[in-house]
């Protein structure tokens, strides 16, 4: 791509929420509640850039990522890499992530790019990843299949248009709004015929 890369968390916003990912790469929009509060306590735990080795496995941690062919930049939480007894090489991304594991896909489409940069980057097969959740306290295992693949190759390319387009979209009220840190700042019960109905109530009241 020719485009400046963008950071892959932006494909975890697009992915939970077109609006807030142009809200908040757009427009700079951000706003602390508890879930991004503890979801900041949890990376700090792990973004420490340290290496460690145990026998034939080796952890990265806050290991810069890059794909020139998807245009993303990143970093990973955390990279194992494991010398296979019969020779070869994997690598495992682990993203850590506070709460539990969730209906939508925006996590394991994070997840994904970062599989997609390793491969790149390294030349190594990543037919797995992992989301560690703070609740859960465990390892959840993502295969990063064809399916997966696609859809975050095809959110990249919508990324790079999202961003390339200027234009925030219109917000679109879902039970995903009640968990999102940007609800007052994009006001979704305002969009469509609640907006309607607020603007009739408002040139009542005036």
């Amino acid at each position: 791509m020719e485009q400046d890369p963008l950071p892959i968390s932006a494909l975890q916003h697009l992915a939970f929420c077109p609006r807030q990912c142009a809200l908040i790469h757009l427009e700079d929009a951000w706003a602390e509640n508890r879930l991004t509060a503890e979801g900041e306590i949890l990376h700090r735990r792990v973004q420490s850039g340290d290496v460690t080795s145990r026998g034939a496995l080796r952890a990265w941690r806050a290991l810069p990522l890059r794909s020139e062919r998807l245009g993303l930049i990143g970093i990973a939480d955390v990279v194992e890499i494991l010398k296979a007894e019969g020779g070869g090489t994997r690598a495992l991304p682990i993203e850590y992530k506070r709460g539990k594991p969730k209906i939508h896909d925006a996590d394991r489409v994070q997840l994904c790019a970062q599989a997609l940069c390793l491969e790149e980057m390294l030349d190594l097969p990543v037919p797995q990843g992992a989301l560690y959740y703070g609740e859960t306290r465990r390892r959840e295992i993502i295969a990063i299949d064809a399916p997966l693949r696609q859809r975050t190759e095809e959110l990249a390319g919508a990324l790079h248009a999202l961003i390339a387009s200027a234009r925030v979209p219109p917000a679109r009220f879902g039970p995903h709004c009640r968990s999102c840190s940007l609800n007052e700042v994009c006001r979704p019960r305002l969009s469509g015929r609640d907006a309607g109905r607020f603007l009739e109530r408002a040139r009542g009241e005036l």
